[in-house]
């Protein structure tokens, strides 16, 4: 198992709405709305790497609003 931060930037006014689309993913443990440079934070898991990158190219980075996303994989 493979676990992740993803810190999500979104368009302005779109980060409530990028956080419901994002909850839909099972991979998506949960969603904070944050301040700071990104708008929300995701914590999320996976069987690999592999899955975790599919997850996160095909349909995190598909959602409407969302402009760049950093992820940060569990080592401990």
């Amino acid at each position: 198992m493979v676990s992740a931060y993803i810190f999500i930037e979104t368009d302005h006014g779109k980060a409530k709405s990028v956080r419901e689309d994002i909850q839909k993913f099972s991979f998506v443990k949960r969603v904070h709305l944050v301040t700071g440079p990104y708008d929300l934070v995701a914590f999320v898991e996976a069987l690999d790497l592999a899955a975790l990158g599919d997850s996160i190219t095909v349909k995190v980075q598909s959602i409407p609003g969302v402009v760049k996303s950093l992820t940060n994989i569990v080592v401990e």
